[in-house]
């Protein structure tokens, strides 16, 4: 699974795996996930990979890890080059939001357990 998420990262982030995109924004991999520090825009992008890349696997009938490797990597360099194409801003170009979405969501139940 892990092989499959680098190449998907390595197509989408011009080559950037996960680790590379965890220190690019500033945060430690082995404890946050980035996936927690992607603003809206950036987490659009993810899942439109992550759902094109399943409807892929399914309609080829992929299920051998080395196609599905290559297909996680080229579903996501096509939704980079959308981006590209539509004159949107790259994944990585995209600024990093300063609190997780564990900690506004931490803020928010405070809020609420105060009123």
């Amino acid at each position: 699974m892990a092989n499959l998420m680098t190449m998907a990262n390595r197509g989408l982030y011009n080559g950037e795996t996960a680790k590379m995109i965890a220190k690019r924004k500033g945060i430690d991999p082995d404890k946050e996930d980035i996936l927690d520090y992607m603003g809206s825009n950036e987490l659009a992008a993810n899942l439109f990979r992550i759902t094109q890349t399943d409807e892929v696997l399914k309609n080829k009938n992929i299920n051998n890890e080395d196609e599905a490797c290559f297909t996680h990597h080229a579903v996501g360099q096509a939704v980079r080059q959308t981006i590209k194409k539509i004159g949107g801003t790259m994944p990585e170009k995209l600024p990093t939001p300063e609190k997780s979405i564990k900690e506004l969501e931490k803020e928010e139940l405070m809020k609420i357990e105060t009123k």
